[in-house]
């Protein structure tokens, strides 16, 4: 049988291993600055504590775990499991007979049950990070797969806005670090469902957010068109359209903002959430660290899942050559634990989409380029006494902290070479009969092509400087 992988997923060499813990490493330096702590949740979660939490789309995208022991059924179970399968497969409801436990959607449903099961034992707030996979029956294409890597950082227990705009300072502070050019937009949930009040279509929120969220791919007449179609009259398609000419500064959209929405207690509110956002992130904000990071207040940024209620962000790559779309959002969820029966406890997290971070950084060239090999320098083996030579070298690299292995193998010195190079070594060691007898080692720099008779400490010297430089 031909090998293969399930469609969707992707097996990962060392070198892109490589290039996503240097990912995860830059992330959870920034998250420990903050005083996030690291948590981890199982990859199946009970059915029933995903379904109903990511709006109807979400919960047909949800990948259901076939219960197990089914042998072991009784013929009457059998033929009930049957009678339940078609429904399954049309994936019109979900019948616990056939399944109960589901592979993880998000990350953020999972915290917030883990909340909830464990908040008599956590400190309030609770700042959390997590990296983990998550599972989706989605359709694949470029920059979304089946099985993906998310990385959140949340606060629950707190309705203070000063966490938002921390979680803006990470944002800015982690893509400055990756060297990514971004916008992190910003709007608020409150402020969406004034929309829906001043165009005289309270009851519409959700029709008109989806409509606003394509305003990027289909531009203003394909909103319009599908805002009639949603059944916004025209007066109140015009009223939308004056929202989303609002333009300028920051500043400029929400006092333009202040006297369109003077009749709505909501999109007042809304206004007021974004405003004292921004004016804390003006104060927390390290602009040497967050770099060329823009937040941009944008009215039609709706971020589809049904949880939040303030503030909304989401991260676009601003390079003129990436054609990709969010790789980050996030927002408040007042409501969440709620679902799990614990009211009255607030939270606001983000998400960073490593999958599409990382194909960013490999479209734009920005991975350190020394990640490509662990190894810092290989030692030649040449057999005989050269090769106890060459191990005793090894030993002394290691012990000094350097990245260090020898060829196993006495072969041809061009197949040896060759292996180094194709493993992006930098350094090779040639512990020949000459360096033996004089107790030298010839070191080679396959970046420069210079190749030096040195000492064994000063070419462990020599090594230890260029690791110190990573």
């Amino acid at each position: 049988m031909k090998p293969s992988i399930p469609q969707g997923t992707r097996d990962l060499s060392p070198e892109v291993v490589r290039k996503r813990q240097y990912i995860f490493g830059t992330l959870r330096s920034i998250f420990e600055l903050y005083g996030f702590q690291p948590l981890e949740t199982p990859a199946m979660e009970n059915l029933t504590t995903l379904t109903g939490k990511y709006g109807e789309e979400g919960d047909r995208l949800i990948f259901k775990i076939l219960n197990n022991g089914l042998h072991e059924k009784s013929e009457a179970d059998k033929n009930k499991l049957n009678a339940e399968w078609n429904n399954v497969l049309s994936r019109s409801y979900s019948s616990p007979v056939v399944t109960e436990r589901a592979l993880r959607y998000d990350l953020t449903i999972p915290f917030a049950r883990y909340v909830v099961m464990h908040h008599h034992e956590l400190a309030l707030p609770f700042r959390r990070y997590q990296m983990q996979p998550v599972w989706r029956a989605d359709r694949p294409q470029k920059g979304r797969y089946r099985e993906f890597w998310q990385c959140d950082a949340d606060v629950v227990g707190s309705t203070s806005l000063i966490n938002e705009a921390e979680l803006l300072c990470i944002y800015g502070q982690a893509f400055s670090r990756l060297a990514i050019p971004v916008a992190i937009k910003v709007n608020s949930r409150k402020l969406l469902q004034g929309l829906s009040e001043i165009c005289g279509h309270p009851d519409k929120m959700t029709d008109i957010t989806v409509a606003l969220d394509k305003l990027d791919k289909i531009g203003w007449s394909g909103v319009a068109n599908e805002l009639q179609a949603r059944g916004i009259d025209a007066d109140g398609v015009a009223r939308l359209e004056q929202v989303i000419q609002v333009f300028g500064t920051n500043s400029e959209k929400l006092q333009a903002l202040v006297q369109i929405m003077a009749t709505s207690e909501a999109g007042m509110q809304g206004i007021t959430e974004i405003t004292d956002t921004l004016s804390y992130y003006a104060q927390l904000a390290d602009h040497n660290m967050a770099g060329d990071a823009q937040i941009v207040v944008d009215v039609s940024l709706a971020r589809g899942l049904n949880y939040y209620t303030g503030i909304i962000v989401e991260v676009v790559c601003t390079h003129p050559d990436v054609k990709m779309g969010s790789i980050g959002g996030g927002g408040r969820y007042d409501d969440l634990t709620g679902l799990f029966g614990l009211k009255g406890l607030s939270g606001v997290g983000v998400s960073f989409g490593i999958d599409r971070i990382y194909d960013v950084l490999e479209e734009l060239a920005l991975f350190p380029q020394q990640l490509s090999a662990a190894t810092k320098a290989i030692i030649l083996n040449f057999g005989g006494e050269n090769e106890r030579y060459a191990l005793d070298i090894l030993r002394r690299c290691r012990e000094a902290g350097i990245a260090a292995e020898i060829y196993p193998d006495a072969a041809k010195f061009d197949k040896q070479m060759k292996y180094a190079n194709k493993r992006g070594i930098q350094y090779v060691l040639l512990p020949g009969d000459d360096e033996r007898a004089a107790g030298r080692i010839s070191v080679k720099n396959f970046t420069t092509g210079e190749q030096t008779l040195l000492d064994v400490a000063d070419a462990i010297s020599l090594l230890q400087q260029a690791s110190a430089t990573l």
